[in-house]
């Protein structure tokens, strides 16, 4: 063995140099807050490139035995997706469009076709992106948006190379396939027309990541003469350019995690006088769309599970409640069209979508659905004047489904069912939905999906158990189908989603219950429930592998320090772990907007203690720690490569057992890991082998 393949069997040591600081009168010392490089975000530092290659190196040596694993894993997880597919095209205006995936494309070409007069397809399809083309060449490549001219002629759109989040625009004209030497860079938003198709409204981002303001871009002119129009002032804020669904007004939002505040201007004027639709006030969130000379309003103001408002454009602040709040329906957001609007929410934790009408207040027409629990919502409807509504629809064991919903009729029609090649019969699966009390009595819903002949014993007790949550900002983990979740469900594994706190699964309130000084809620739901799948017999102690990402890592890191008795495996993708380090330093790229998430260290005592008392990496100790794989991003702006770096070093260094502990941080990538499909499928395929391995299941 050479003295090169010895260090790559062993695991990196980091060296620890502590740096002491001081807040609130309490002193912390952080013994490897080297692995920072001082010239971030460009990582050049030899010695911190040094560690990071070393960890890598011990990740290959260690999954080397298990890479025909990963191989079988990957081609049956292939082998489940249609490798020549397309997506259903949508209409808009005299084009319909729509992408595909050709067989062994790693990304997708976005195509159109015009219409008849009858809206029917007409001509030859054209080809107005190629994302093959765009990304060759790359390591990494992501399509930020794209946006297609009123007239149809030219297509704006925005990419990013390096993962670290900041995206270039390009104009290209259809008619000619000629690029316009207008090149934007810095960009970070969506990409709107406006101004007869003249003008490009965008948001540029700053050094730390954040949109703080919007400009006109005339075309034919150099980005430095772009105009701005809106300057967010506030460190934390971030602002972005919209357009109402009737294409007339230009809506620029700025908010933070628990505030927000409208502007409009008419879509064919964006140099005016902005409108202020109402004045920010700290704690109320709202959105709005306008119909004709009326602004619709979601706004939390008068119940935390929002209203639905409207406003007389001569007068936008008064607004007049046209859905009240309620403790039961949960109002998650709104679409106008010409005849009819939509409300989408949630009740009972399950998504609810709602046609209602203009002229009858009382005409409720709920689409329904024939499964007890699923997730459902609206997909591409770009049309103001509509008679039909584009939906997407799935379950635990319901592939996506694509539907077109008549509203006179209300009948839906299937356009299509996600194809699964090497096949796929629901009726071997269950799914259940339950509910286990956590330790302060709240219900925490869990989602069960499994094989109907998995064995209730295999001779050493109940089978494994794949639990998943992510439990922050608000986001509901829906209970939908996963291709690649198969490869455990179809070894036995029980797979279970946590509906934890934190998330807004069961309503605003069930948020507010999981962040700032509740944050605890959303790790003791999640050490719960792995109890109570316990207690109720579907797994034991010690086969329960776990996942998550970015502040699901979070979850990961807090589940492990508290309980690591329950756990035969975790995943920890790109992990906000650092967390009182990071809330501690304003100059990281999204700290100030991250303070109404998770509190002010820098200004509150009490938030400072809370979370020094839960942030995973303060809080390492010496115990036994299950085996775990850590992922990371060099280029990640969102939670920085050196997170899991420190976090991984601190547990090396602790910990008093011989489990495997690995660290893979992707060179060239950033918070989402690899792109194209392929090389995100890998990844995943060594998630899961890495379970598989550390739980002795079979492959």
């Amino acid at each position: 063995m050479t003295h090169a393949t010895q260090a790559q069997a062993l695991p990196p040591v980091a060296a620890k140099r502590p740096v002491a600081s001081t807040h609130h009168g309490i002193t912390i010392t952080d013994d490897y807050a080297w692995l920072r490089d001082p010239g971030y975000p460009e990582v050049t530092d030899a010695q911190v490139l040094a560690h990071v290659e070393a960890e890598n190196a011990y990740f290959e040596a260690q999954m080397a035995p298990h890479q025909p694993l990963v191989d079988r894993l990957f081609a049956e997880m292939r082998a489940r997706i249609k490798e020549d597919d397309a997506t259903v095209p949508y209409k808009d205006g005299a084009w319909e469009y729509w992408s595909e995936f050709e067989q062994g494309g790693q990304y997708r070409k976005v195509y159109r076709r015009r219409l008849d007069a009858n809206g029917l397809a007409s001509g030859e399809r054209q080809l107005i992106l190629d994302g093959p083309a765009l990304a060759e060449g790359h390591d990494y490549f992501s399509l930020g948006d794209m946006s297609v001219s009123e007239s149809g002629r030219l297509l704006a759109y925005s990419l990013d190379t390096t993962g670290g989040e900041y995206y270039d625009v390009r104009v290209v004209d259809l008619e000619t396939g000629e690029y316009l030497p207008d090149t934007i860079e810095r960009t970070n938003s969506a990409l709107i027309w406006a101004a007869g198709d003249t003008m490009l409204v965008y948001g540029r981002a700053n050094d730390q990541w954040r949109v703080d303001r919007v400009l006109v871009h005339r075309l034919g002119t150099q980005a430095s003469e772009d105009v701005e129009i809106y300057h967010e002032p506030q460190l934390g804020f971030t602002a972005s350019p919209g357009m109402s669904s009737n294409r007339e007004w230009l809506i620029l939002s700025a908010g933070d995690n628990e505030t927000s505040e409208v502007r409009l201007l008419p879509i064919g004027d964006p140099l005016g006088e902005p409108l202020m639709v109402r004045p920010r006030e700290k704690g109320v969130e709202y959105d709005v769309d306008l119909n004709g000379e009326t602004i619709y309003v979601l706004a939390n103001d008068t119940h935390v599970n929002f209203r639905l408002a409207t406003a007389p454009l001569a007068a936008p602040g008064e607004w007049t409640t046209l859905i009240a709040g309620s403790d039961e329906f949960y109002i998650t957001g709104f679409d106008l069209f010409e005849g009819f609007y939509v409300v989408d929410g949630r009740l009972a934790g399950l998504d609810r979508i709602e046609v209602r009408y203009y002229d009858d207040p009382a005409r409720i027409e709920t689409i329904e659905f024939p499964e007890a629990s699923f997730t459902a919502g609206l997909g591409s409807n770009a049309e103001w004047a509509t008679d039909t509504l584009r939906l997407g629809y799935q379950s635990m064991i319901t592939p996506d489904t694509v539907y077109d919903y008549d509203v006179a009729s209300r009948r839906l029609t299937v356009r299509k069912v996600q194809e699964i090649p090497s096949g796929f019969d629901p009726s071997l699966y269950a799914v259940d939905r339950v509910e286990i009390a956590a330790r302060d009595g709240a219900k925490v819903p869990v989602s069960v999906v499994y094989r109907k002949d998995r064995s209730i014993n295999d001779g050493d007790g109940p089978g494994p158990l794949h639990l998943y949550a992510y439990g922050a900002y608000g986001y509901a983990v829906p209970p939908g189908f996963s291709t690649s979740r198969l490869s455990l469900v179809d070894r036995e594994f029980a797979y279970a989603i946590a509906h934890i706190r934190g998330g807004d699964d069961l309503g605003r309130e069930w948020y507010l219950g999981g962040k700032l000084a509740a944050r605890t809620n959303t790790f003791n739901d999640f050490v719960d429930v792995a109890r109570g799948l316990i207690d109720m017999g579907y797994t034991q102690a010690g086969r329960i592998s776990a996942s998550g990402g970015s502040a699901g890592g979070e979850l990961m890191g807090a589940a492990v320090n508290q309980a690591p008795e329950l756990w035969g495996a975790i995943v920890a993708h790109v992990p906000f772990v650092d967390v009182l380090n990071t809330m501690l330093d304003e100059s990281l790229p999204l700290t100030p907007g991250e303070w109404p998430e998770w509190g002010n260290p820098l200004e509150d005592k009490a938030a400072f203690e809370h979370i020094a008392s839960y942030s995973p990496y303060d809080n390492v100790r010496a115990q036994g720690y299950p085996p775990m794989l850590v992922t990371a991003g060099l280029n990640d702006p969102r939670v920085t490569y050196w997170e899991p770096a420190k976090w991984v070093a601190r547990l090396r260094e602790l910990k008093t057992d011989d489990n495997v502990l690995l660290l893979k941080t992707n060179m060239g990538a950033g918070h989402g890991g690899k792109s194209g499909r392929w090389e995100g499928l890998r990844e995943t395929a060594e998630e899961v082998a890495f379970v598989l391995w550390q739980l002795g299941v079979e492959a």
